[in-house]
């Protein structure tokens, strides 16, 4: 095992651990840790609400959860030798939940997926779904299982929804201002457009008292993917994917949190994987001057990783970019692939889920997601890709029609 370089207590809250770690990106929060290249590492990580999200069937917490806290970021790591200009070169060599532990935090044996009310973050769906919902999900080695879903089990794909290196002054100003122009067209709207710093429950690391202050109020919020990677939400980044980080810092320090059981692509819920604890095992490296070298310039790059559950049949849901009301947009894909994710809703409800749980399936289980067109003038063409066999009846379309069943209910 590699030495582990953050380690989590998850019995404590993240701002009481014996290292602190962060919830804010910004270029002067010092590094827990230097290593050198070549390095493999162990960061532990605590589930991104801290600890906010319950076992139970209420979902009361997802409803009134704080966004101000997340995410629970461990790190940061820096590199020798690195310069702004290189690229990092991260390999995760594993992930998993908490390991030999069973407890109240998720990731000790369970996780959980959450639609958020449209008054508190919103969700791909939030104008079909305003209200909060959740599923609890058990862990059975590989496999995930939710009393609040029957009839679903699945192998999930372990992965790191967030990864990331600091950003440097020039880059988080640009994010601040890009960002707070982008609210400026709409200060009002419901979810927010953005989320700008916000000095409430920022968590800066070992920075001292006088210099946190000054740093929360610019520090930018860990809720998007940006150039420095981020909360991408990529779940192939899994065991043995290979990152290309841009470096625009000494060091590049290093941050990694978000565990995800399992996702489908798109997370489309927004708490929409299975959420969890964990530990992440990762080789660093890296390439001097890569960033103009191969052009890495503007976001990273990888490898994906090489694990991954095998479904040999998927049932294919298709949109367009034509809304409910019929309208034509012109090449919407964002459109087109809620239309799709509507689509797949609209059938699982025939065999006797709810809406709500249908839009957590989609969400958590292991679905892909493709751009299948964005040039056919007006419109865009999107599918989803649901996996047959996670399901314990017959899904597939035939004479026989859909078997509904009484599928339970969701926490709500």
């Amino acid at each position: 095992m590699p030495e582990v370089l953050f380690s989590v207590d998850q019995s404590k809250p993240f701002r009481e651990q014996r290292v602190l770690g962060h919830n804010r990106w910004h270029p002067d929060i010092p590094p827990v840790a230097t290593v050198r290249p070549g390095s493999e590492l162990r960061l532990e990580c605590r589930e991104w609400f801290d600890g906010q999200i319950r076992n139970d069937d209420s979902a009361d917490d997802i409803r009134d959860v704080d966004l101000s806290i997340v995410h629970q970021l461990s790190g940061p790591i820096a590199v020798e030798g690195a310069q702004p200009g290189d690229l990092l070169v991260v390999d995760i060599l594993d992930v998993g939940p908490v390991p030999q532990e069973r407890g109240p935090v998720a990731g000790q044996g369970w996780g959980y997926t959450g639609i958020f009310s449209r008054v508190n973050g919103g969700g791909f769906l939030t104008d079909h779904f305003p209200d909060a919902y959740k599923a609890i999900w058990d862990f059975h080695g590989g496999e995930a299982t939710s009393r609040h879903l029957p009839g679903v089990r699945f192998t999930g794909i372990i992965h790191p929804g967030l990864m990331g290196t600091a950003p440097s002054r020039d880059l988080l100003a640009t994010w601040n201002q890009r960002e707070a122009e982008l609210i400026a067209t709409d200060p009002d709207a419901v979810p927010p457009l953005a989320l700008p710093p916000e000095p409430r429950n920022a968590l800066l690391g070992a920075l001292d008292e006088e210099a946190a202050a000054a740093a929360a109020g610019e520090a930018a919020r860990t809720a998007p993917p940006r150039e420095n990677g981020g909360n991408q939400d990529i779940k192939n980044l899994s065991r043995g994917a290979r990152i290309f980080y841009p470096v625009f810092v000494e060091g590049g320090k290093l941050s990694a949190g978000d565990l995800h059981f399992s996702q489908g692509d798109g997370e489309i819920t927004f708490c929409g994987a299975i959420e969890m604890g964990g530990y992440l095992d990762l080789g660093v490296d890296l390439i001097k001057g890569g960033m103009e070298a191969y052009g890495v310039t503007t976001n990273p790059v990888f490898f994906p990783g090489r694990v991954e559950p095998r479904y040999a049949e998927h049932l294919t849901f298709v949109g367009v970019s034509v809304d409910e009301q019929g309208r034509q947009h012109h090449l919407d894909a964002q459109l087109a692939y809620k239309r799709a994710c509507l689509n797949a809703i609209a059938y699982l409800t025939r065999f006797g889920y709810a809406p709500e749980q249908a839009y957590l399936i989609l969400g958590a289980a292991p679905i892909e997601a493709r751009f299948s067109g964005v040039v056919d003038i007006p419109n865009s063409c999107a599918t989803l890709y649901l996996p047959t066999a996670i399901f314990d009846f017959d899904v597939r379309p035939s004479a026989a029609g859909p078997q509904a069943a009484d599928r339970g209910r969701c926490a709500s």
